[in-house]
Parts: structure tokens; sequence; C-alpha cells
């Protein structure tokens, strides 16, 4: 089954596992077998009144199993949860620790990593759609020196920048803009 696309066009599937969604519609056929109309148990459960119509045509076309919850579709996942989260201490070590060197993790080491440790082939034009199903989220190097010492920087930035930082003559200390009307 496909699903609609949002704004972002991701799937709008409805969140919750396949048992918690089944459970969902068992308590809207329990409900409007009670009674209730089907824009009240929407209402009720916090969905759209048109999925309940469905599921209320479902149950009277196929009973329980119209309701039951299926397979999610799709290609089954390369990893296990096991693995997922053996994959994250991986990553959290660092791409040193994983014999890089440095510790920007690229798609591509990723990949290599998982191959080497965890024994599963992913493509690195895949691995962005893995990381961040794990919530990770692409981030850029911040560039800096392997030189550079942030204590003599704070040192130069309290002690010498005053000195060096040019004052208008009469400049008051507050708001650079001003307020006045022309």
């Amino acid at each position: 089954m496909s699903y609609p696309l949002n704004e972002g066009g991701e799937d709008m599937r409805p969140k919750g596992s396949a048992s918690e969604l089944e459970r969902r519609r068992q308590r809207a056929i329990a409900l409007l077998e009670g009674g209730h109309a089907p824009v009240d148990v929407a209402r009720m459960l916090g969905v759209d009144r048109r999925s309940v119509r469905r599921w209320k045509a479902a149950h009277r076309k196929r009973g329980a199993k119209g309701i039951k919850a299926r397979p999610t579709p799709g290609r089954p996942a390369k990893l296990d949860s096991r693995q997922r989260a053996r994959l994250e201490r991986l990553l959290l070590k660092g791409a040193k620790a994983a014999g890089y060197e440095s510790d920007l993790w690229t798609c591509a080491r990723v990949a290599e990593a998982i191959s080497a440790q965890l024994g599963v082939v992913y493509h690195r034009d895949h691995i962005g759609r893995l990381l961040r199903s794990l919530g990770w989220s692409p981030q850029r190097p911040q560039r800096r020196a392997a030189e550079r010492n942030e204590k003599r920087i704070r040192g130069w930035i309290r002690e010498d920048w005053p000195h060096i930082k040019k004052k208008r003559p009469g400049a008051k200390l507050g708001s650079r803009f001003s307020t006045r009307v022309a």
C-alpha cells in the first residue's frame, strides 16, 4: 500500500507499530458498534473521518480480517536492531577509532565500516537514509588549524583586542542604531 506524501515529500503513514494501529482500528469498530457516529469516533481517536469510514467498510466486508495489521510493505531492513545499536556505538567512538586519519565520518567511510564490522554491504549513497533513521544528521566539519591554541586566542581577545579596536571620539556605549525620528 502506498501512502500519500506530505509537503516534504515523505510518507504520511500513521505513527505507531502495526499492532498499535490494529488496536486503534479495533477500538474504532467497537465505538461504531456502540452507536457512535464515524465523525465522533474520528474525533475521539484523533484520525480522519474518512479513515474511520474505510475501516468500517473493510470490517463489514471482511470482518476482523479487514482491519488486521498487515506486514510493512517494502524491502526488509539489512541491519537488525542489534546491528543498528552496534553501528551507533561504532559511530560514537569516532572515525579515528575505526582506523581513519581524521574523526570525520563520511558516507563512504560509514559504508566501509558497516561492511568490515557487520558484514553487510551498503552503497554509500544509501548511508544518509540509514543514518537519519538512527537520528543522526549530516554535519560539516569546522576548519581549524591543527596548531590552534585556544587559551592564547582567548587571552588575545580579552587583553589585546580592546586596545586595537578603533573607537570613535565621543562615542557612547550602547546600541549602534539611532532611534531618533529624522
